[in-house]
């Protein structure tokens, strides 16, 4: 029973680091005010795009609702170059919809994770274990293996972004159609490699202060419990 308990703790732990790493990139890209901004003046977007900020900052908003599931097409009327025209095209539209599957397909397993956790709290109650203290405990031990690895793949990905990059869209796309021509496609102005590098830099920190955060605070409980458990 006492594997049992740890098992499900260490469970518990995965299923956080899961939903924090979702919640982190989800936090970068939609929680974040003026980060587009900011980005489309460092890599001079509006002069590869020829748009005006706000209408630039429109398409933006109107892209990351479509990917949220709050907008049903990327048919978005803008003005480029001083010509009223729709922004995306036929085979970028086809892309977004593989874009769009990905993020939708990352919120679905968040909800899969959050149920999870609160199943593994529910058996450690319902097997009456002392869960002030396994849990903590095993979240500890789950969040360092769960960081090693990701830690790990991180430092591979980072050897050559180009590389990885290349190959997640492989394994995670259906068709070539990610290949965009800067000649035609809008949309790889707006989001050149560097902007990508960037996001992940920042998704990466944000993933890391929180996990810290969790790891520091189980560290303290489990310290706490052992402390009163010696005393007892």
């Amino acid at each position: 029973m006492k594997y049992l308990h740890h098992i499900a703790g260490i469970l518990c732990g995965f299923a956080l680091m899961i939903t924090l790493l979702i919640t982190s990139v989800e936090a970068v890209c939609y929680w974040t005010p003026g980060y587009y901004e900011k980005e489309y003046i460092k890599y001079q977007v509006l002069d590869d795009v020829h748009m005006e900020m706000d209408d630039l900052l429109e398409v933006t908003e109107e892209m990351m609702a479509y990917l949220r599931g709050e907008r049903e097409d990327l048919h978005i009327p803008t003005v480029v170059d001083g010509e009223p025209r729709e922004f995306f095209n036929e085979r970028e539209i086809a892309h977004m919809e593989d874009v769009r599957g990905l993020f939708l397909a990352a919120l679905q397993i968040r909800r899969i994770c959050l149920v999870l956790m609160v199943v593994c709290v529910a058996l450690l109650l319902a097997a009456r274990a002392d869960v002030g203290r396994i849990l903590p405990q095993m979240i500890c031990i789950g969040t360092g293996i769960f960081f090693a690895i990701l830690a790990v793949l991180t430092g591979v990905i980072a050897s050559d972004f180009s590389k990885y990059f290349v190959i997640f869209h492989h394994i995670f796309f259906r068709n070539d159609l990610w290949i965009l021509d800067p000649t035609t496609d809008l949309l790889i102005n707006i989001v050149p490699e560097p902007f990508f590098m960037d996001t992940a830099a920042r998704i990466g920190l944000t993933y890391g202060i929180s996990v810290v955060l969790v790891f520091v605070v189980c560290l303290l409980l489990t310290r706490k419990a052992a402390k009163k458990t010696g005393e007892n």
